[in-house]
């Protein structure tokens, strides 16, 4: 079978060094994808896109302008004109490949895509879960709000399945757009790992983890979205509590300056050599991986954890809930939960049998569920039946 991968990204020699932070997870999913179907058929990166004329425009620049002065977002890119561009250009090059059908990631670039091959979506979240969720489309101006809702409508309509990680992203989709339960599908995806540690190396790990004292592990760039506050605090308020525990922070810095239970690691990513040693050591060491985000559609990061068994504690929001069940890879709580809801759960988990059965089960979930040779097969398998 021959997919055609259409992404902004050129998967077969991707550089994480020439990615914006801001695109570099989803770069990093995309190439996970790639990968993973590659094993089961021949998949071609569908990329090359000329984006000078979005990139020069006069007018979006004066719209964003405007949009600024009344403190709204306005987003250039979900201009019709733009995207009629891109399902023009790609069309081009799928009409030379004629596979055997086409799938992506992003609503946008087969919004306009006209083919009579089908095609194939599976992303983490339609547009209209961004809406109001996200920082980025916060105080949007009703044109881009209208578009964006668009591009969703087009792109759905123009695919033969919708493939969501989660069941939060195929409730909003199925529920904003009036969509057939039967055209959609939840696939999980993997964890975004070059090197996966083996059962072993985990079982090693296990026993080795001090106890005490608890080591916590954060990890996220954007300190606020990610609920830094809160992880600082749950350290702060256990080792208040005589609980003696670390939090170590990759991404981002606290706005204050940490208290010396607090280790800064710095930005790290995971497509360097280097840095993807120092996450490992530190996914290794760590008890409990924290992400009491305010938003966030995914989290692969929850995957990564669960294949090092490391436990996750995070916010019930978006589609955490597909990741994480309770009492079996790790905890969600509340978005009212208070720190001391986090401190409660790990003082009672966290003798030596209760925890170990815990990681070793986060574990096994990630063996049978957050990989994405996993994901792939299911995909492949459901894909397989539309040749």
């Amino acid at each position: 079978m021959k997919i055609a991968y259409i992404t902004e990204f050129n998967l077969n020699q991707l550089n994480p060094k020439t990615l914006p932070r801001n695109k570099l997870g989803h770069g990093q999913k995309c190439k996970s994808i790639f990968d993973a179907l590659s094993r089961h058929h021949n998949v071609i990166s569908v990329h090359n896109l000329d984006k000078h004329r979005e990139q020069t425009a006069l007018l979006p620049k004066l719209k964003r302008r405007y949009h600024n002065l009344w403190q709204n977002t306005y987003l250039p890119w979900t201009e019709p004109q733009f995207n009629r561009d891109y399902g023009r250009q790609l069309q081009h090059q799928c009409d030379r490949l004629n596979p055997d059908l086409i799938l992506t990631s992003d609503s946008n670039l087969i919004a306009y895509l006209n083919t009579s091959k089908p095609i194939a979506l599976w992303t983490d979240t339609p547009y209209a879960g961004l809406i109001d969720f996200y920082p980025g489309y916060q105080h949007l101006c009703s044109s881009s709000r209208r578009q964006l809702y668009d591009l969703d409508k087009r792109a759905f309509n123009r695919c033969r399945g919708l493939f969501f990680a989660s069941q939060w992203a195929a409730d909003i989709a199925q529920q904003t757009y009036q969509l057939p339960p039967e055209k959609i599908k939840i696939i999980p995806f993997g964890a975004n790992l070059s090197t996966v540690p083996n059962s072993s190396q985990v079982d090693h790990w296990l026993r080795s983890r001090p106890n005490p004292p608890c080591k916590l592990l954060f990890i996220g760039v954007d300190w606020q979205r990610k609920g830094g506050d809160i992880a600082l605090g749950v350290a702060q308020h256990l080792n208040q509590r005589g609980y003696p525990s670390e939090l170590t922070l990759v991404g981002c810095q606290p706005p204050n300056s940490p208290p010396s239970f607090v280790h800064c690691a710095g930005f790290l990513n995971r497509q360097q050599p280097q840095d993807a040693a120092s996450l490992d050591q530190l996914l290794a060491q760590s008890h409990f991986l924290l992400l009491p985000a305010q938003a966030e559609c995914y989290g692969h990061v929850l995957c990564e954890a669960n294949a090092f068994g490391v436990p996750v504690l995070a916010r019930d929001v978006g589609g955490i809930a597909t990741i994480i069940r309770q009492g079996v890879n790790g905890q969600r709580f509340a978005a009212t939960a208070s720190i001391s809801d986090y401190c409660d759960y790990i003082e009672a988990i966290f003798d030596q049998k209760r925890y170990q059965h815990l990681a070793q089960s986060a574990r096994q979930e990630f063996e049978t569920r957050l990989n994405w040779e996993v994901a792939a097969s299911s995909l492949a398998h459901i894909l397989e039946g539309w040749v």
